[in-house]
């Protein structure tokens, strides 16, 4: 069995990943942490843990963690997460960061859309970029894997068949993409508050979001080249998901076969991406609380245009279930292993 502790276990991520690990038949977890001085009662959090679980939420001790696990998932805020990671960067675990402080290969990037100075500027190098459909190859030899965002998992999930066969022009890019408000996380804010958020709907962020060069870097890596899109968040009035509505436009003699046959052999064999038949686009329903990311398409012969909709869950596919796929495939196990009940 391989020992597992989570990092910050307390927040939307931390207890989402614990109810993946919990299923996993190759895991034992060994330890939940919380910087709390008095940590929450774990039963408290996940109601449908056993009462003989001898699992408890305890107070940070990197003594323990380091000497109880193989594998190590961070779920500390971004900006946060680092310090730990650092601490754990030469004592031979294999490290899962759910912020994204190990993300972006250029350090001059994290001083702009995160405000401050990245403290080990040459572990982001070897950092794996944790998109098994584009990077399992190295994911597989990884002892440090940075878990992407969740806008950027389902925006660049719905782009890189396009950007990686050439059929659609880099500069037509645009997305409208929309997410449930556990995506903030727990923090305390205003504009989350259920009375601001309860029958609401807002648009925020607008080309600003610290999401953008992130899906940037990885969408310019699959296409060879510099990637400029427009990107447009909302704020949903539900607790999970991420649609992303993406747009762009045909290179001039591209059919809309070959929109489709892209996305297709793109996907085929991957465990956890849905391609939806013709004229068929997903719903948020059909990807909640589990790992898959469902695509729809839309293009036409006689429209210049293609439509892309992307779902996933933001608390699965979009951070804690992506993570364990990760997990499973710098371990080799199956990538299936943990989500059999979930799927």
């Amino acid at each position: 069995m391989i020992r597992c502790s989570i990092v910050g276990a307390t927040g939307y991520t931390g207890i989402e990943l614990a109810r993946i690990l919990l299923r996993h038949p190759r895991v034992r977890i060994t330890h939940l942490t919380s910087r709390q001085e008095e940590p929450p009662e774990l039963g408290k959090l996940l109601p449908e843990l056993s009462k003989k679980s001898p699992l408890k939420i305890e107070k940070f001790d990197i003594r323990k963690v380091l000497e109880g696990s193989d594998v190590v998932f961070s779920c500390l805020p971004h900006t946060e997460s680092a310090e730990f990671v650092l601490a754990l960067a030469s004592k031979n675990k294999i490290v899962i960061d759910l912020s994204a402080d190990f993300r972006l290969k250029d350090p001059k990037l994290y001083k702009t859309w995160y405000g401050w100075k990245h403290p080990r500027q040459a572990l982001l190098k070897s950092a794996a970029y944790g998109l098994p459909e584009i990077y399992r190859e190295e994911i597989q030899g990884a002892s440090l894997i940075a878990n992407p965002g969740c806008y950027p998992t389902a925006t660049i999930l719905g782009l890189a068949p396009l950007l990686a066969e050439g059929l659609i022009e880099t500069d037509s890019i645009a997305v409208d993409a929309k997410s449930g408000f556990s995506g903030a996380g727990k923090k305390l804010k205003a504009e989350l508050l259920t009375g601001e958020v309860n029958e609401n709907f807002k648009a925020y962020k607008i080309n600003q979001h610290q999401h953008m060069p992130e899906i940037q870097m990885v969408l310019s890596d699959v296409a060879k080249a510099k990637i400029q899109f427009a990107f447009v968040p909302h704020l949903l009035p539900l607790e999970r998901g991420i649609l992303a509505t993406i747009y762009a436009r045909k290179k001039a003699g591209v059919k809309a076969k070959k929109i489709r046959a892209a996305f297709l052999a793109a996907y085929e064999k991957e465990p956890f991406v849905r391609v939806r038949k013709e004229g068929d686009f997903p719903s948020l329903h059909a990807v909640q609380n589990t790992n898959f990311c469902d695509i729809g398409v839309w293009a036409e012969d006689k429209n210049s245009r293609v439509v892309v909709v992307s779902a996933i869950d933001n608390l699965v596919k979009g951070a804690s279930g992506q993570a364990v796929q990760n997990m499973n495939i710098r371990l080799g196990f199956p990538e299936q292993a943990g989500f059999e009940r979930l799927e």
